[in-house]
């Protein structure tokens, strides 16, 4: 079957490989697809997997291609209509059976990818892109296809963009399947989560793909990715109304009640702090930017789709609305993860850490002076310049009396762009006290040397 010449190359060299591979995270996915099958239906034996598949009387054909283009154009006005999906799913079963049908036709394995996609559009008939393949594999069935989304030329020009989209939207997931982060890694931009900080979110734009991961006592480590939608015109959010997804460090800021949301967002929305004291130090301008869910009519939106904010499918945000923390879950929205193993981190970490160290030094002393050297002419505090803090922070190291400083909950994330950023939130407590304020500090880098440019109370 000559089938998905551009979009499964991959798949077809080295099915078996990749999905046998040693990654914790392509297991999980695997996982996913074999826990989304229904108990009622067995998995094939070895046997039947190497059975060849007989093809279907010519009586046939007419009514398949009826039923083909019946299935593209669904795909293609699926945004238009109002179906939803008749079968709850679990975050990240509905893609995980889509990869499967992808690999059953790298293998050749037409009638069982055409079983596995029937299923898979019954149970979500509002997923677009699964509808295109289940179109794809009927018409394949009659004739060769010559490309993904191989529709009709009528059909075809009038879905013409949601064409494109969903071509885009099936090579984004294929590549999330083929590029899977190094296991035991992290995105760079996490030097180092406190204790509460249960969760971290980290958005990859460049692949439409969000990384939920869980820190606890044992480390930082990725449990579970999915594809999702950005700004209709892209990154890199600078003022209201752009239609762009901004870029840098935010933290989830309240959970929003579904029931008070239109159907557009979905099962719910995650609002985050843009724009953040970086983005004002740069003039940038807006709000309102959310991590929600889709409209009941589409399982995704395409993968530049949304007026800034970054769109899940519902099972996914569901996931995130069960899993994360209000008010300390950073999400990290970058052009593009580096992701790194735990000392190539600490070794990160380190110059920052000593300058810091020297900062909780100067403080303890209660010299304004020297405390002062540590921050950047351009500081700004809730609106204060630095001179107009100063006299905050000569009151605040009159009444600790010269006692020591501790720092508990030390959170250190890094935002690197023109500009390197450090995004510290910590418990400031004097020595001898229960209890002290939350702080939130924001140092840049000039030269060797740390400087902060923002410090604030969030608790």
């Amino acid at each position: 079957m000559r089938l998905y010449v551009l979009i499964v190359p991959a798949l077809v060299a080295g099915a078996g490989a990749m999905w046998a591979a040693g990654s914790e995270a392509q297991v999980v996915r695997t996982e996913r697809s074999v826990g989304s099958q229904s108990p009622s239906k067995p998995r094939e034996s070895v046997r039947q997997k190497g059975r060849k598949e007989a093809p279907r009387s010519g009586r046939a054909s007419g009514a398949r291609k009826t039923a083909a283009a019946g299935a593209a154009a669904g795909a293609i006005a699926a945004a238009r209509s109002n179906v939803i999906s008749a079968k709850s799913t679990e975050d990240g079963a509905a893609e995980a059976r889509l990869i499967e049908v992808y690999r059953l036709v790298g293998q050749g394995r037409g009638e069982s990818a055409l079983r596995k996609a029937e299923e898979l559009v019954r149970d979500h008939p509002n997923f677009q892109l699964a509808q295109l393949v289940y179109g794809d594999l009927l018409s394949s069935r009659t004739r060769s296809l010559g490309r993904f989304g191989d529709v009709p030329d009528a059909l075809a020009f009038r879905g013409a963009t949601t064409l494109v989209d969903l071509r885009e939207e099936s090579q984004l997931r294929l590549r999330a399947l083929r590029e899977r982060p190094p296991i035991g890694s992290v995105p760079a931009q996490f030097l180092q989560l406190s204790a509460r900080v249960k969760h971290a979110i980290a958005v990859d734009t460049s692949r439409s793909r969000l990384y939920l991961l869980e820190n606890n006592s044992s480390g930082t480590r990725l449990i579970a990715d999915y594809y999702i939608s950005v700004g209709k015109l892209g990154i890199e959010k600078q003022v209201e109304g752009d239609q762009r997804t901004p870029l840098g460090v935010y933290f989830i800021t309240s959970n929003l009640d579904p029931a008070s949301l239109r159907d557009f967002y979905g099962s719910g929305a995650l609002p985050i702090n843009y724009p953040n004291p970086l983005d004002i130090s740069r003039g940038k301008t807006g709000s309102g930017i959310w991590l929600h869910g889709s409209p009941p009519n589409q399982f995704a939106r395409a993968p530049r789709a949304s007026d800034g904010c970054v769109v899940l499918a519902n099972p996914d945000l569901e996931r995130l609305l069960r899993t994360v923390e209000i008010r300390t879950t950073p999400v990290v929205i970058a052009q593009s993860l580096r992701w790194v193993l735990p000392n190539v981190i600490q070794a990160d970490r380190k110059p920052f850490e000593d300058q810091f160290e020297a900062w909780r030094r100067a403080k303890s002393s209660g010299d304004l002076t020297r405390t002062l050297a540590h921050y950047h002419a351009n500081f700004s505090s809730n609106g204060r310049s630095l001179r107009e803090w100063t006299p905050l922070l000569k009151q605040e190291l009159s009444r600790a009396g010269g006692q020591s400083v501790n720092v508990k909950d030390l959170s250190i994330i890094r935002w690197t762009d023109h500009a390197d950023v450090m995004v510290v939130t910590f418990g400031e407590v004097l020595s001898g006290a229960r209890t002290g304020a939350v702080k939130r500090q924001y140092w840049i880098r000039e030269g060797s040397n740390w400087k902060v440019f923002f410090e604030g109370v969030i608790g």
